[in-house]
This record gives C-alpha cells, sequence and structure tokens, in this order.
C-alpha cells in the first residue's frame, strides 16, 4: 500500500519517509499522486484541521494511506497564541518576517522566565478498512528577545531549544528534524503501526 502524504513539501515528504518508509510500498507527495488539495483550516485544534486534510485526501484516494499534519507554535504567555493561526499570525498577505515582529511586540514587556513555548504537530494517518491514528507531538523552548540564526524558517529564528541553547535557526536541519515535533508525531505513529 502506497502512503500519500497531504502536502507538495519536499522535506516533509523525505522527513516521513525516512521514518514510515519501511511500513509502505512507497511513500508520495500527493501531487505525486495525482491531486491538489487545498484545504480550508479552519478548525478550532492542530487535531481538527488535520484530520479535515486527512480525510479530505483519503476520499480522493480511497485505495491508498494517507496522512496528514498541521504544526505551529503556542506560547503561554499568550494563551496558547499564535496556535492554528501561526501561519497567518499578522493577518492574510503577510510572511514570516511580519509574523515573528507581531510576536516579538505582543511578548515586548514578558520577561525570559514566562516566555515558555512550544511547537506543535498533529498527525492523522487514515489507512482503507484500518480507522485513524491520530498522533500529537510537541518539543519545548523558549522565545527569544531577537532573532537569531540564519537556517529555517517560521519562527525558528525566535525559538530556543534549551538543551542546546541555540535557536531552530542556528541548528542544522538534520540536528532539528532529529528533536522537532513533526518528529515526536511521526515517532508515536510508527509506534501505533508496529502494534
Amino acid at each position: 500500500m502506497r502512503l500519500v502524504i497531504a502536502s507538495n513539501n519536499k522535506n516533509k515528504v523525505r522527513e516521513i519517509k525516512e521514518i514510515l518508509g519501511d511500513r509502505f510500498d512507497a511513500v508520495i507527495p500527493m501531487r505525486e499522486a495525482g491531486i491538489e488539495l487545498d484545504v480550508v483550516e479552519d478548525a478550532d485544534s492542530f487535531m481538527g484541521n488535520a484530520r479535515k486534510k486527512a480525510v479530505e485526501a483519503a476520499a480522493l484516494l480511497p485505495d491508498d494511506a494517507v496522512l496528514a499534519d498541521d504544526s505551529g507554535l503556542c506560547v503561554d504567555a499568550l494563551g496558547g497564541a499564535p496556535g492554528v493561526y501561526s501561519a497567518r499570525y499578522a493577518g492574510e498577505g503577510h510572511d514570516d518576517a511580519a509574523n515573528r515582529k507581531k510576536l516579538l511586540e505582543a511578548l515586548s514587556d514578558v520577561p525570559f522566565s514566562e516566555r515558555n513555548a512550544h511547537f506543535a504537530c498533529a498527525m492523522v494517518l487514515i489507512r482503507p478498512g484500518c480507522g485513524e491514528i491520530n498522533a500529537y507531538g510537541r518539543v519545548d523552548g523558549k522565545i527569544l528577545f531577537e532573532e537569531r540564526g540564519e537556517n529555517g524558517f517560521g519562527y525558528d529564528s525566535l525559538f530556543l531549544y534549551e538543551p542546546e541553547n541555540l535557536s531552530f535557526a542556528e541548528i542544522d536541519a538534520e540536528r532539528k528534524n532529529a528533536v522537532s515535533h513533526r518528529r515526536n508525531a511521526l515517532m508515536l505513529v510508527l509506534a501505533a503501526l508496529k502494534e
């Protein structure tokens, strides 16, 4: 059985293939499976958005397994924001830089000791005749006062990974992927598949 990833992000597909590849005949992005989806992510949780994407893709690919995820940054001092709005925190049409600027402004009066945050990743795997596997991974850190590093994307340059005292943008992609929220969710999916 093929595993179709409800994404066309090459890095995401590669990471998933590394972890789940030996459980399926092939691991491919949805474009390679011949579908294009633009799912409206309007659920109030990461799991809700991931499930919505998985269900819509699975309806078009009834003979394949489908994996979808949704992820974002949650900041304790902001009541979990930006959360499911991480990609559009500064509003529709804004970019990563605008999102980071808005986050820094929202936290301008918050001391470092209270800048706890985590990246979250919800994942839903649907296999024909097997029901769903749901997984939730996270990685904890703190929000810096200014950007550090050149790697990564999104909020990586503001997210301090405390075990290494480096931002996610200062860590190379291989190291980041080894500790990321997506990897943690994938490992839970793999454990469920092994059961």
